[in-house]
């Protein structure tokens, strides 16, 4: 069995996608034939301190000689070169979600200078791992990250029973994603503001936490398009809530403006409810042609015309879900992500 310490900024528990795929990981690894340890690193990733990065040098200099190190993106595309090296021969292996340089809401200094720190970071990893073939493809073509270096390893979908629905009025619309920019939210509401003459009701089940001074901005939105009565802001919800909600709901939505894969569209998809779904990133790969409408990411217009379709037409409801349900089987399980990591973490090992 080999020894692989698992590098994660914040705390574990956090109720996004990229820290459920950690937490798989600690659990099923040993499965697949790897002792993996958390390293908690600082939660100010991916913008540190000084503080933040001696402590962070500290750490992987002090974790097992024979260790391969897996290193979170939200924390190794920050990391400068004199951390980096303080791994000293162990070899270190990126898990990226999506490049730090893309998430929306940054200013173009902070877009360029994080673009810049992953790409000197990803120079110096032994291997990567990505959650999507789309962003294999991305790192291959702006990272200059040479592809026999790259592993995918998709999320896994464990199987779920299919989504009851409600009886259509109103229909019951589900976004799931932390109240971020990147997450579109906004647009999503500038969108159902379109379609005030439809049945329909949304729930948005997300962190707040993330972008405090967006999610006050989104819900004044909400207030200013008279829709507070029709869009319910979750929060962060169980695990238990959260199928419950998926079981009630007639369609999933994605204004997402990039994916690095786009595990909440996934998760509709194994319960065979039909999706609208922006194409930005990896999602356009997620979600297949017969499972939903998708449209141009930031595209409200296009959006709220694809909601108008899914919301006033049951039998396209219907077909689509049927084909979400059978593409659900087919997705990859968490111990098939695991053998995927395992597989990389084996190439490079000591």
């Amino acid at each position: 069995m080999i020894e692989a310490c698992l590098c994660v900024p914040g705390d574990l528990d956090t109720p996004t996608g990229g820290y459920a795929y950690a937490r798989h990981l600690l659990a099923r690894l040993p499965e697949a034939g790897v002792k993996v340890s958390p390293v908690a690193l600082s939660a100010a990733f991916p913008h540190p301190g000084t503080a933040d990065l001696v402590d962070t040098a500290a750490k992987l200099t002090s974790s097992p000689e024979g260790a391969v190190l897996l290193i979170d993106g939200l924390a190794y595309g920050a990391l400068p070169m004199p951390v980096i090296s303080a791994a000293g021969r162990r070899p270190i292996v990126a898990l990226v979600h999506h490049p730090l340089g893309l998430e929306a809401g940054l200013s173009p200094d902070e877009a360029n200078h994080l673009l810049g720190t992953e790409r000197a970071a990803l120079a110096l990893a032994a291997h990567v791992v990505t959650t999507s073939r789309f962003t294999r493809d991305l790192l291959t073509a702006e990272f200059a990250v040479p592809a026999n270096l790259i592993t995918v390893a998709e999320p896994g979908t464990e199987p779920a029973r299919r989504a009851k629905g409600g009886n259509g009025d109103p229909v019951h619309l589900l976004a799931v994603g932390a109240l971020t920019p990147r997450k579109g939210f906004e647009i999503l509401v500038a969108a159902l503001e379109r379609l005030t003459d439809l049945p329909w009701k949304l729930t948005i089940v997300g962190a707040q936490d993330r972008a405090p001074g967006h999610v006050a901005a989104l819900r004044g939105r909400i207030v200013e398009a008279g829709l507070e009565a029709r869009i319910a802001l979750a929060g962060a919800v169980s695990a238990i809530r959260l199928d419950a909600l998926y079981d009630g709901a007639d369609v999933v939505v994605s204004p997402s403006l990039f994916e690095g894969y786009g595990m909440a569209l996934a998760e509709a998809l194994a319960r065979g409810l039909p999706v609208v779904s922006t194409t930005g990133g990896a999602a356009a790969d997620t979600v297949p042609d017969a499972a939903g409408l998708k449209v141009p990411p930031g595209d409200g217009l296009a959006l709220a015309e694809a909601l108008r379709v899914l919301i006033t037409d049951s039998t396209r409801r219907a077909m689509t879900g049927q084909a979400a349900w059978e593409a659900g089987q087919r997705l990859p399980r968490w111990s098939d992500t695991a053998r995927c990591v395992a597989k990389a973490l084996r190439q490079v090992q000591p």
